[in-house]
């Protein structure tokens, strides 16, 4: 009688595509984690090093000369072989990755949009899935988390943070895509800049864009055409 509305299953080869993605996502959450808090540890005593630098054969000796004690170079040279473990994880992943991300048209698509790369478009199409299950790009928006909770009371209407609804991996896919609206050259540049302006903080600005780029994903993918910013970026 069609009583029940049809739950959309992805085959098992997708759902082990996204398995793998999402392990990528977490492994890279970890290290962008373990990359932060080596800078905070070296802000602490007012030091600014790149990783690159922080890897030189002498760089916990001047961390040492300048004024860094024993313990706070103990957790940086422990986070620095975090950041190491996590990239000889990574790497192989990618690796075994890459194929189905050039074997894959949607991921060709999606790479026409400002910010997304191969993996990334890979991660977008995988867990959109079937675009046709969405009825409109706002349903991808709502399905993602990246809508604001509205919080109403009497006649009186207030916006809170988004909702963080959906799956993680989606949300976190289009806020990384999101990363590079900071350029003038984006799309969403001017978007970008008002919202950081608006709040004062980059994340609402960041969230704002994500929901930018998950539009045009679904406009992409139902029509099948490329990114077009004249359209996709109003």
């Amino acid at each position: 009688r069609e009583l029940i509305p049809e739950v959309w299953v992805p085959s098992v080869d997708e759902r082990a595509n996204r398995e793998r993605l999402r392990r990528r996502s977490h492994l890279i959450r970890l290290r962008t984690s373990a990359i932060n808090r080596t800078f905070g540890l070296l802000t602490q005593w007012g030091l600014r090093r790149n990783l690159t630098a922080l890897r030189k054969p002498d760089a916990i000796d001047d961390l040492a000369e300048h004024g860094v004690p024993e313990v706070w170079r103990q957790s940086i040279l422990t986070l620095l072989g975090v950041i190491d473990d996590l990239n000889a994880q990574l790497a192989p992943l990618e690796r075994e990755l890459r194929p189905h991300a050039r074997a894959d048209e949607r991921v060709k698509l999606l790479m026409t949009i400002p910010g997304v790369a191969e993996l990334l478009g890979l991660t977008l199409a995988s867990e959109i899935g079937d675009v046709s299950r969405f009825a409109s790009a706002s349903k991808l928006v709502g399905y993602s988390g990246l809508t604001p909770i509205i919080k109403q009371s009497g006649q009186s209407s207030r916006t809170g943070r988004i909702s963080k609804a959906g799956p993680n991996t989606l949300r976190w896919a289009a806020v990384e895509a999101a990363q590079q609206a900071w350029r003038p050259s984006n799309p969403w540049h001017r978007l970008y800049s008002d919202t950081k302006q608006r709040h004062g903080k980059s994340n609402p600005a960041k969230a704002a864009v994500a929901r930018k780029v998950l539009i045009a994903a679904w406009h992409i993918l139902a029509r099948q055409q490329p990114f077009k910013p004249s359209h996709a970026a109003t």
